[in-house]
């Protein structure tokens, strides 16, 4: 059974014709991580406020636990927050910080110092608990929020984007954190991030938002193998799948550089009603090793590195094919230099097709 429902939500602000969010419906399970990701302005922080009650739903109805929660209050929604810019108070310590909210609930003052305990040693926070937030680190700080919501042992949790402020190093530890935290509270958690890296390592599954409107929902490897349109397909994946407009032939694909790639026979009959096509493949399903270049021989081709990316554990090989700059990812073993001439193989069971006047994805599994 659910225990969020969005049921045809809306969002229009005044004096503007554009919706926010447009016919949002999602139905989360108890106990689900859900991370809604997009581009900024695509709506997913409106509609985090619109659960939270921070935002009122101009049209559709949005349930709780079986409760409709549009004219709830959001102190009455139970619901807990994480914003991205902390809102620790800066005159109090991090023991005073975590406590506050609890205070305000009226929570016996035992009971606030059994939370408070728990909290902290949980968030790992035991020396830093006497130290006002100007003293703490980015991470220290996020911990501190993170601590300041854990401790009303609410239903649902909402977080907004909070670890933008993070650089690199700290917000890997954090999304372990945050997910380690999920796991033992057993909370119903909305997650909204710009970052596809976090939605896709942390989150049960991803609601992939596009000018207000849901273009996807899925778990993470679903969006990622079986994207439903142009936007998911290059949204989802670093680097970005490469794209190619193709003209389909009797045998295969012809690339806007007149290069040609022979495709199964089962495979070019499928796309035979589609004389113009966008396909995409992405990086690691282009081959460069002998074996593959022998299976795929059909689908050989040749260029010249035009850039290397070493990544350490992997690395990107930048080269002109089909019109564009194309981008493979290989192991760290193999190693090419600006300048080499290299072959290389696209897996065509690998390969995604779009049309190009709706950008929606062609299934040939379904043809």
């Amino acid at each position: 059974m659910s225990f969020i429902q969005l049921k045809h939500v809306y969002k229009k602000y005044d004096k503007t014709d554009k919706y926010a969010v447009t016919d949002f419906n999602l139905e989360i399970k108890e106990k689900e991580f859900i991370a809604f990701v997009g581009p900024s302005g695509c709506g997913k922080s409106t509609t985090l406020r619109m659960i939270a009650g921070f935002e009122e739903i101009s049209g559709g109805e949005l349930y709780i636990d079986g409760k409709k929660m549009n004219e709830i209050a959001p102190m009455d929604r139970g619901i807990s927050m994480v914003f991205q810019n902390y809102a620790l108070y800066p005159h109090m310590t991090v023991e005073k910080n975590i406590s506050y909210g609890l205070k305000n609930m009226k929570v016996p003052e035992n009971e606030i110092k059994e939370k408070v305990d728990w909290a902290v040693k949980v968030l790992g926070l035991e020396e830093y608990r006497t130290r006002k937030p100007k003293n703490l680190s980015g991470g220290q700080r996020q911990r501190v929020a993170l601590g300041r919501a854990i401790v009303k042992n609410q239903k649902v949790f909402l977080m907004d984007e909070p670890l933008s402020n993070l650089d690199a190093k700290l917000r890997v530890s954090m999304r372990n954190e945050i997910s380690r935290l999920h796991r033992e509270l057993g909370s119903t958690t909305i997650y909204v991030t710009h970052d596809q890296v976090e939605a896709m390592t942390m989150a049960d599954r991803i609601v992939i938002m596009k000018d207000g409107v849901v273009q996807q929902t899925g778990e993470p490897m679903e969006l990622y193998e079986h994207p439903c349109n142009l936007f998911v397909a290059g949204f989802i994946g670093s680097p970005q799948m490469n794209f190619y407009d193709v003209r389909v032939e009797k045998d295969g694909l012809t690339f806007a550089d007149g290069k040609k790639v022979r495709l199964p026979e089962a495979m070019s009959q499928k796309l035979q009603p589609y004389p113009h096509l966008i396909m995409g493949i992405r990086g690691e399903d282009m081959k460069f090793d002998s074996q593959n270049l022998d299976i795929y021989a059909d689908t050989k081709q040749q260029s010249v590195i035009e850039n290397t990316e070493i990544m350490g554990n992997e690395n990107n090989l930048y080269f002109a094919f089909g019109g564009i700059t194309t981008v493979a990812r290989v192991s760290k073993y193999e190693v090419s230099q600006t300048g080499d001439a290299v072959e290389f193989v696209m897996l065509p069971h690998k390969m995604h097709f779009f049309e190009p006047e709706t950008e929606r994805a062609i299934n040939l599994e379904a043809n």
